[in-house]
């Protein structure tokens, strides 16, 4: 509730969403649920709903995504942003905060009949401001690839250099050099050799190595770095 001298006090409703992305067939996916109801009715929407008065964010976010997805398989969950235009949704001034989760390319998490994944650079029509939201949670992802180790949120618990190179690829949107982003995260103490190798495919030849990462929490490891295409990175 807010007081303004002149005015009488207000109350706003605050809601959390939650922008869930996943690599899923070499494309970087959102979480969107299709609205039953108005306004923007048959319109997709981030999942999400109403704070309680009892409710932390965190604990309010982890509730509605457990209606949607089974939140066990969200490898990171970080808060975003909090969107406040007064005219974001028809029915009243609802202020939404917003986070960002990220589940594991190996994951298939079951979700509602109204729920779906959607390309991120191809989005259905959204509802209310939800697609610049996505917009959002897509870019805060790509920077952290630059110089934090949340890899480990998209990536299976072991995989090949050229299988994280896919991963990296598709959420960036450019490509990458699997040269190149071996050395880096070797470098940067993000991914470790496991002294064991894949399975050799049909065609035969030497297995590649596995891989895994360091650490399962997010780091920052190179506050400086950026991931760029051509195969070059600072």
């Amino acid at each position: 509730m807010t007081t303004t001298k002149g005015h009488p006090p207000q109350t706003f409703r605050h809601e959390v969403l939650a922008v869930t992305l996943q690599v899923r067939e070499d494309r970087l996916c959102v979480l969107l649920w299709r609205r039953g109801e108005p306004p923007h009715r048959g319109r997709w929407a981030l999942p999400g709903g109403p704070l309680l008065p009892e409710e932390r964010l965190g604990t309010s976010i982890a509730r509605h995504l457990a209606v949607k997805v089974d939140v066990r398989t969200v490898a990171h969950l970080e808060q975003l942003e909090t969107r406040s235009d007064p005219r974001r949704d028809p029915r009243g001034r609802i202020l939404a905060t917003a986070y960002v989760g990220v589940v594991p390319s190996d994951a298939s998490p079951a979700v509602p009949a109204d729920t779906a994944w959607h390309p991120a650079d191809a989005l259905p029509t959204t509802a209310f401001d939800h697609g610049s939201i996505v917009a959002s949670g897509v870019a805060r992802l790509r920077a952290k690839l630059s110089y934090t180790n949340i890899g480990f949120a998209l990536a299976p618990r072991t995989f090949t250099v050229a299988e994280l190179r896919q991963l990296y690829v598709a959420a960036l949107g450019h490509d990458v050099s699997a040269t190149n982003l071996q050395r880096v995260l070797t470098r940067r103490n993000v991914i470790e050799q496991l002294g064991e190798r894949a399975a050799s495919g049909p065609a035969g030849g030497r297995p590649p190595a596995l891989y895994r990462f360091c650490s399962s929490a997010l780091q920052v490891t190179d506050p400086g770095a950026v991931f760029r295409a051509n195969n070059r990175s600072v």
